[in-house]
């Protein structure tokens, strides 16, 4: 069992708060935390909607399916039962004992507005991602607040360990990472596009054309961390581009696909607002596009593209329990200046973040880095270039490179 970061987080959470939300993709692990956080010590009872009874009892009489349950309670899939969410608010507003409710679910809160609107000011939500490579390894890393704190302490073993693309390639989903061979965790990855699909995008739609789904997905993750443009989408899926834009909604609304949205200041300076599209798990994206880890290592172009995407969702991951709660998005202006990932925190500070497959950075690495430090002006904070070499080395007073390894080797 893989001990999560979000631990900690979520048990603050549950001391103060009525109704605690954890959602994110199938099979990241969301009923296992739950589970753990009764086994020490948190008095709830555990229920899910996948019981075939109590998911009759949750559908058919939502009012008397919560009013049965006597004490703090864990609500696995609760999606499956919607209408649960007006009766929770019910109870809540009786009676605002913390860690009331623990609800899990497959479904982003955004795509159930039931929720939402019912449970606001009552609930705190939290995602659990695909595993961090610092969990995986046993570690609470944390690049996010050290590149915020102290970038200059950033610092990494003389030990490398397993290589970043063989990571790509696994992913952080727990059975794949579990899994010993490419074949045996890609023919996971075949139920698994097939489950999600089938079950959960059914359950938050009516999809006619739900075969043109894996359609999509392997076109995006051709075009991993690249700026979302609907109109050349919808040319080569020869889909409308409204029924593209819902099946992308769908596809965001379970946690496969992410969109990473343009950062801008109103400064009078062209800024290029598409957001990118990524894919939420590295193995996912190496699935979709039949690749291994041999053939990553040879094509270096699409390395490249999915090693973007693989880094920006490792640090999306860990801003779920870094203290800095920035916001993450990308930089691009008409110039062709651009900077991969710039996470703004609360008081407006920014961070770059440049994403390198190559063993060796120069300055020009930096262009990019130096074009948004100007724009961005004293709120700049630090810029750093993540490449595939060993040695971390300054440019500037606030510009250095480091290895990728420093996403799970970074402790704050």
């Amino acid at each position: 069992m893989y001990a999560r970061n979000l631990m900690p987080r979520l048990l603050d959470a549950l001391a103060d708060t009525p109704v605690v939300l954890i959602h994110g993709a199938r099979q990241t692990g969301k009923s296992t935390l739950a589970k753990r956080v009764i086994e020490d010590g948190h008095p709830a009872r555990y229920l899910s909607l996948d019981d075939a009874s109590l998911f009759e009892a949750a559908t058919g009489d939502p009012a008397g399916f919560i009013s049965g349950l006597d004490g703090p309670v864990v609500i696995d899939e609760w999606q499956r039962a919607p209408d649960i969410a007006r009766v929770i608010k019910q109870h809540v507003d009786a009676d605002r004992q913390p860690g009331r409710f623990l609800l899990t679910g497959s479904a982003s809160a955004l795509a159930l507005p039931e929720l939402a609107d019912a449970l606001a000011g009552r609930m705190e939500i939290m995602t659990l991602w695909p595993l961090s490579q610092g969990e995986i390894e046993g570690r609470r890393d944390n690049l996010v607040d050290v590149l915020f704190r102290c970038p200059t302490s950033l610092g990494v073993s003389s030990k490398p360990g397993e290589g970043v693309v063989t990571r790509l390639a696994r992913g952080g989903f727990p059975v794949a990472v579990d899994r010993l061979s490419t074949a045996r965790r890609h023919a996971w990855f075949d139920s698994y596009i097939t489950s999600v699909l089938q079950r959960n995008v059914r359950d938050l739609a009516n999809i006619e054309r739900l075969a043109d789904m894996p359609r999509i997905l392997r076109l995006l993750a051709a075009r991993s961390a690249t700026l979302l443009n609907y109109a050349e989408l919808s040319s080569l899926l020869a889909i409308p581009q409204q029924t593209l834009k819902r099946y992308l909604g769908l596809l965001k609304a379970v946690f496969l696909v992410q969109l990473l949205p343009a950062w801008s200041r109103n400064r009078g300076r062209r800024l290029t607002k598409a957001p990118k599209v990524i894919l939420s798990d590295g193995g996912l994206g190496c699935f979709l596009l039949g690749v291994d880890e041999k053939r990553l290592a040879q094509d270096r172009v699409l390395l490249g593209s999915l090693l973007e995407g693989f880094v920006i969702m490792e640090i999306i991951k860990q801003l779920g329990w870094s203290d800095t709660r920035a916001t993450p998005m990308h930089f691009r202006d008409h110039a062709g200046n651009e900077v991969d990932l710039v996470l703004e925190a609360p008081d407006g500070g920014v961070v770059g973040v440049e994403i390198k497959a190559s063993a060796s950075v120069g300055s020009s690495d930096f262009k990019g880095l130096r074009s948004f430090a100007t724009l961005a002006g004293s709120d700049f904070r630090h810029g750093v270039v993540l490449y595939t070499g060993d040695e971390v080395v300054s440019f500037a007073e606030n510009l250095q490179a480091a290895p990728i390894r420093a996403l799970w080797e970074a402790e704050g």
